[in-house]
């Protein structure tokens, strides 16, 4: 068995594995969604497990096709189309995630700090930001629809080592580095929001343990209520996702700059890159209980 033949197996297992977790937890969420829809914490867990079964699936189709040696039926067009769902699709789960840490921060918030005046009345309200956080992406990745070609489009001199039938060749460095800050601008920004949310969730939490501590040792009983416990599964959601965006970015950094681009190294990205969509599914339903009692 080759190294691509075997590689594009791994990928497509794990990837099958986090589609049904996301649909898992797509449905699960639409369901609750009907039962209880003045929260707006269903409705972006819904957003971000179709966000990332978009994102598995446009990768694990050009990679298994690949691997296999499938017909290369993509042309320019198909690699356009799935190389731009990729990266819109990554730029919504950073937004989303951001926005599910924003919202569960109001949530647990005292009712008389500045933070509880944000939250929402509805959770029709979320669906605006959600549009644009869509009209956001598409734009800043709208410079693949004209660098992203077929392999059966490019010469010998242009094909790098891929596992991969489409491949970024681009001709313009200006338009190239305006992208890459526009991406560096939203990321940064999004994650800077994340981490004043998650801070503030994590202080809260704090003064909550404190409270817990001391009733328990006088000895009085104290029930943790769910937002609590929601707060403490989005936490260690965002820890995943930012272990995965910071880990692929240092490790694409080293080896761009002192290692030689090979089919290992970039099967190491995707890895990462799709880490969050795959793992993220499964860390919900081992910490909320109720999720599977939503179909009892």
């Amino acid at each position: 068995m080759s190294l691509r033949l075997f590689s594009g197996t791994i990928f497509l297992s794990i990837s099958a594995l986090g589609v049904v977790g996301n649909i898992f937890i797509l449905l699960t969420y639409m369901h609750k969604f009907k039962e209880i829809r003045r929260k707006s914490t269903p409705l972006i867990f819904i957003h971000l497990a179709f966000t990332n079964i978009i994102m598995l699936l446009s990768k694990v189709i050009p990679k298994t096709l690949a691997a296999y040696g499938g017909e290369n039926f993509l042309k320019d067009i198909g690699c356009m189309i799935l190389v731009y769902l990729q990266r819109v699709s990554r730029g919504l789960s950073i937004c989303t995630s951001t926005l599910l840490t924003l919202v569960q921060a109001i949530t647990i918030s005292p009712r008389n700090s500045f933070w509880r005046k944000l939250k929402l009345q509805s959770a029709w309200n979320i669906i605006p930001l959600l549009l644009l956080f869509w009209i956001l992406n598409s734009f800043i990745s709208m410079n693949l629809l004209y660098h992203i070609k077929n392999i059966s489009s490019l010469n010998v001199s242009q094909v790098t080592q891929s596992d991969s039938y489409c491949y970024f060749v681009p001709d313009n460095l200006l338009m190239k580095w305006v992208f890459l800050a526009l991406m560096v601008l939203r990321d940064a920004g999004f994650q800077g929001i994340m981490g004043v949310a998650s801070g503030y969730m994590v202080f809260l939490l704090h003064k909550h343990h404190q409270r817990v501590a001391y009733l328990h040792t006088s000895k009085l009983l104290y029930k943790i209520s769910p937002e609590m416990k929601a707060a403490h599964n989005v936490l260690l959601l965002m820890l995943c996702f930012l272990f995965f965006y910071w880990t692929e970015c240092v490790i694409s950094l080293l080896f761009n700059t002192f290692v030689q681009e090979n089919s290992i190294v970039v099967n190491i990205q995707e890895y990462l890159r799709v880490g969050y969509a795959i793992v993220s599914p499964f860390i919900l339903i081992l910490k909320d209980r109720n999720l599977a009692e939503c179909w009892h």
